[in-house]
């Protein structure tokens, strides 16, 4: 891609390529920068249509003739999934993708809460559980599966509640999409965690990975798996830095009330919960049976009975489908995986 070109052509251009990836380069050929789907998608939620906006004017290359192995180990590490390749003269050579080198399974099973009842949605979940909702053309839920699929795993238990059978249907073993589904259904409301109490038995051999069912991210699973294990914790919940600015200025003070200073409007950073999890089958033992019982709760208890939980920062494209909004702003995206 050239200087100049326009955002909806570099959105046709992500779209029509596939590889989530588009480079910038000047006329010469030395790279300028990169733009991936997620830069893309992280635009358009965010209201910005320019392109200097948008592109990562500072990424991380390898040079010419470096061994592919060495990239993915370096992309693994750094947990990006694209690096540019460029010469001595900074010429943009090819880029290199994560995902390109190994199709393999992972056996840990997944975790998919989809029995919400989407109240917030209206009249759109009135037919229908809000994971089967259409977003480009299929649902939420499908999306979340082809995106694990995408990074190997295979294995999938959906917890369902709400018009559960639309979603047996739909799916069935799961072998019409290349994976493996088991359900368990819910007779009356238990929760994000409660629900685990109804898979136990098929959770007890493994590490496995939890998700909300009204979610679309491109975050790598695989790397949060790896952090939790290597941490060796019981559970990983995954965070997102969010922030909220303050309508009025904060005013700073001393004990005695004294004026320091004034700051207006100041944004305040924290941390949300992202609704992905890795957990380790000990947790079980903490989750109480036919009671309601969420993940806020869950982990409450794991870090009471001091036990090593940790947190697992994320800045990917990430979408909660929580709002008539928020559902449109989904169909708004051009691309949702790649």
């Amino acid at each position: 891609m050239r200087e100049g070109t326009t955002f909806e052509e570099a959105v046709r251009m992500l779209d029509s390529i596939g590889s989530g990836f588009l480079p910038v380069v000047d006329v010469d050929g030395k790279l300028i920068g990169i733009i991936t789907d997620g830069d893309i998608r992280r635009a358009i939620l965010n209201d910005k249509r320019s392109l200097t906006d948008v592109i990562n004017y500072h990424p991380i290359v390898a040079a010419a003739g470096t061994p592919h192995i060495e990239i993915e180990k370096t992309l693994y590490r750094l947990r990006r999934r694209h690096m540019p390749v460029v010469d001595s003269n900074g010429v943009f050579l090819e880029v290199v993708i994560l995902n390109d080198f190994t199709e393999r399974t992972i056996e840990n099973r997944v975790v998919i809460m989809a029995g919400g009842l989407g109240t917030r949605l209206g009249s759109l979940t009135r037919d229908l559980p809000k994971p089967m909702l259409n977003v480009n053309g299929k649902p939420i839920l499908l999306h979340l599966v082809e995106a694990f699929k995408k990074q190997g795993f295979k294995n999938f238990i959906f917890c369902l509640n709400y018009k559960s059978d639309v979603i047996k249907e739909f799916f069935g073993t799961g072998a019409d999409f290349g994976v493996n589904v088991s359900y368990t259904v819910e007779t009356k409301r238990l929760g994000t965690a409660g629900a685990l109490s109804l898979a136990a038995q098929e959770l007890l051999e493994d590490d496995f990975l939890v998700t909300n069912g009204d979610i679309l991210t491109s975050f790598n699973y695989e790397f949060l798996l790896d952090s939790h294990k290597k941490n060796n914790a019981v559970a990983t919940m995954c965070v997102r830095p969010h922030s909220f600015q303050l309508p009025y200025a904060n005013v700073i003070t001393d004990a005695d009330g004294n004026l320091i200073s004034l700051e207006e409007k100041p944004e305040i950073p924290f941390f949300i919960n992202a609704g992905i999890y890795a957990l380790n089958p000990l947790v079980l033992d903490y989750i109480p049976r036919d009671e309601y019982f969420d993940m806020t709760s869950l982990f409450h208890a794991l870090v009471s009975h001091q036990r090593r939980v940790k947190t697992y920062k994320m800045d990917d494209f990430w979408l909660d489908i929580g709002s008539p909004a928020d559902f449109s702003k989904a169909n708004n995206l051009n691309q949702i995986q790649r």
